[in-house]
């Protein structure tokens, strides 16, 4: 979406609509309020606004004069599918393959979830059989609708453009975790590891584009850093993930091949299987929020701040990677991971489009594109 927004740029001005959080599998805390999360509660504004201009949802809607999306387009795929021969970058609009989340009301506006915000109305909603790069849905947006708010629904139907290219990064690298986390998680950090910014070499630089590092540069904590999946991914990985002693032996192993007397670790396993790791890794190390902490941070906040340790180590286990030796040394900042999902885009009514994506992942992941356009 940010590439496409780019591309959208060259010929008008377009602001990508963030839509808010919630309703994620992996945030399962219990009588919690988890909708309606702006993005500024888990990202660096600024941050993001220095690779794309970016909005929050509730601004969007004070700068529209109300909850109103004036096109929605779903994308899906084609219902003829792919067959073989020459890859062919197409779109048209198509019926629906699937109904619409999306019924009208007394009115003719579309109703939905919208993320949390049910006031919210569209005005027209139609289908787009996509087949190809974000980029080809530019030529619609630009040359076949005059709406000056659009939302794409199921933009995970397009591919990247610019998958692993500095395009790509420079979003990635954007995406800096909002500074209440990073705080309290450089605290903990201190506090029960022995690791700092300035002892382990790790780059201060607030402006992303101004970080320069040099591979290897930075040393890592005095600390192991293992993430332990359990729950879901043992289900669908039964082969690859080992048991909570066969991961102990060989969390201890890499103890002491790299000489550390230190292990956090960050694992989604449940309330038994952690008593149980605890009894076997006693020394282990683990971010523990206090209800008042959970509440205030969320899930999503408490993800990103357990990340900050996980990815300051001087060494770093992942996933199965405690069966099978992938040990990576820490070499500074690491591209934020999301909290969850991949979220939407929209733009100011006033001078420019909106674009808002809305993508939906295994998860539900989102990303929503709104665009809005100058006045005519």
């Amino acid at each position: 979406m940010a590439s496409l927004l780019k591309i959208l740029m060259k010929s008008e001005e377009w602001v990508l609509v963030l839509p808010p959080w919630g309703r994620l599998y992996h945030w399962q805390s219990p009588d919690i309020h988890q909708v309606r999360i702006p993005w500024s509660d888990f990202f660096d504004l600024e941050s993001l606004n220095k690779n794309i201009p970016v909005m929050e949802y509730e601004d969007f809607i004070a700068e529209n004069g109300g909850p109103f999306i004036d096109q929605i387009y779903v994308l899906q795929s084609y219902a003829e599918g792919w067959k073989e021969g020459p890859w062919e970058e197409k779109v048209d609009e198509r019926p629906c393959l699937d109904p619409p989340l999306y019924s009208q009301d007394k009115h003719e506006y579309y109703r939905g979830w919208f993320w949390g915000y049910e006031e919210t109305r569209g005005l027209n909603v139609s289908c787009l059989s996509v087949q190809g790069s974000a980029s080809i849905i530019a030529p619609v947006l630009l040359e076949n609708t005059t709406a000056r708010s659009v939302m794409l629904d199921r933009a995970e139907n397009l591919l990247h453009d610019h998958y692993g290219g500095k395009e790509y990064w420079d979003t990635r690298r954007s995406m800096v975790f909002a500074k209440h986390l990073r705080a309290v998680g450089d605290d903990f950090r201190s506090k029960y590891l022995n690791s700092t910014n300035k002892a382990d070499r790790i780059p201060d630089e607030e402006d992303w584009t101004k970080m320069k590092v040099e591979l290897g540069s930075s040393l890592g904590g005095p600390y192991l850093a293992v993430h332990l999946r359990r729950k879901d991914f043992i289900w669908g990985h039964r082969e690859d993930v080992p048991s909570l002693e066969g991961a102990v032996k060989k969390i201890r192993s890499l103890m002491k091949t790299h000489g550390l007397g230190r292990v956090f670790v960050a694992t989604d396993a449940v309330r038994k299987e952690y008593e149980e790791l605890k009894k076997l890794l006693p020394e282990m190390v683990r971010f523990e929020p206090t209800w008042e902490e959970l509440e205030l941070f969320k899930d999503g906040g408490v993800a990103i701040m357990t990340s900050g340790s996980a990815h300051m180590p001087g060494a770093w286990v992942t996933r199965s990677a405690a069966k099978r030796d992938r040990v990576l040394r820490a070499v500074g900042h690491c591209p934020a991971p999301c909290p969850a999902p991949c979220p939407a885009e929209s733009l100011l009514p006033s001078t420019p489009r909106l674009l808002q994506a809305f993508v939906s992942f295994p998860g539900p992941c989102c990303a929503v594109v709104m665009a809005s356009r100058p006045p005519l």
